[in-house]
């Protein structure tokens, strides 16, 4: 190939990427609230799924709030990893590497939330305390969970606008 069809190649390659990228919206500077949001909720799902069951776990052991608490983060970062893995091995990953981006995409993101809304659970008067069958309980974790997506969508943003946190994701896709 010579040096002229080699420069062209790379040119049409880099034409390629930076329309794909702007097409989807998945380049440089190119990130949107709106990937940022989705990103956020697919967090989010699975992290509601793990801390709910961990909630149930604990409290039908009759386990303290620490005890409680650690399970249900330990289960909101399984089903958070879980889901992504899903997809990625879809894509015909092998499960080691599935996990690696798993790792790469979720890790920051499900971090921030389960300090959030644990937080919030923590600092609502009663709310850990209230048991299952009360509406405390459930009106606090949910409003938990919509002060973390709240605060953990502008983290996703700035992660995905630096290649990183979910735009890892995007290539398997």
């Amino acid at each position: 190939m010579s040096t002229h069809q080699e420069h062209q190649g790379h040119h049409e390659h880099g034409d390629h990427a930076q329309h794909a990228a702007h097409e989807h919206g998945h380049g440089p500077g190119a990130t949107t609230w709106k990937m940022a949001a989705l990103a956020t909720l697919h967090c989010l799902t699975g992290c509601a799924i793990g801390e709910v069951l961990g909630m149930v776990i604990g409290t039908a052991l009759g386990w303290g709030n620490v005890a409680t608490i650690a399970l249900a983060v330990g289960l909101a970062f399984v089903f958070g990893y879980a889901l992504t893995m899903v997809g990625v091995l879809r894509a015909g990953v092998s499960f080691k590497q599935a996990l690696k981006v798993a790792l790469a995409a979720d890790t920051v993101s499900i971090l921030v939330m389960e300090i959030v809304d644990n937080g919030v659970m923590v600092v609502v008067p009663g709310a850990m305390d209230a048991g299952l069958a009360s509406g405390l309980f459930w009106g606090a974790l949910a409003f938990a969970f919509v002060v973390a997506f709240l605060v953990t969508t502008p983290v996703n943003k700035w992660l995905i606008g630096k290649g990183k946190g979910h735009a890892v994701v995007h290539a398997y896709h």
